[in-house]
């Protein structure tokens, strides 16, 4: 098998982690990740815009060919979960204009991938991840999250 760069995302209204995974075989290396922050103020279609041209930028310097995603989950709060839903919307839209594909990952999937349990606390996904990513230094929340959305891709492949 050849090797395949996966971008994974972590959607959220105030933080939206982005990371960049290559799979060459059974190796495993984060070529980027970090988190996309909109302005706090900022009308929401203008966050869904910021965060569609970072993650265009993202994807024209790294080249991915799939995206990886969590699927909705069911929140408590309506309004929440709608504008999360606009947020996967907009990067999935975003990895589609860049005729990538997409795939979608509950959440407990994601977290059984990474820690073998699929209730894994934030703390946990974030260890998991540096360490099987042998990273220097642990990556936020919202990065590892993404990271790991992108390592669960490499391994169901």
């Amino acid at each position: 098998m050849s090797a395949i760069t996966i971008l994974g995302v972590d959607p959220g209204s105030q933080a939206n982690g982005y990371a960049v995974l290559r799979k060459d075989g059974q190796l495993l290396q984060a070529l980027a990740y970090g988190v996309i922050r909109p302005k706090r103020g900022l009308n929401f279609a203008f966050k869904l815009k910021h965060i569609s041209d970072e993650l265009t930028a993202i994807i024209q310097q790294h080249r991915p060919t799939i995206l990886s995603i969590e699927e909705a989950f069911f929140a408590t709060n309506a309004k929440s979960a709608l504008r999360l839903g606009e947020i996967r919307g907009a990067a999935m839209l975003t990895a589609c204009m860049q005729n990538m594909d997409v795939a979608q990952y509950p959440p407990t999937v994601i977290k059984q991938s990474i820690t073998g349990y699929g209730r894994a606390s934030k703390g946990q996904m974030q260890d998991m991840v540096k360490m099987l990513l042998k990273l220097e230094e642990t990556p936020e929340s919202d990065a590892a999250d993404a990271l790991a959305a992108a390592i669960c891709h490499a391994w169901h492949l």
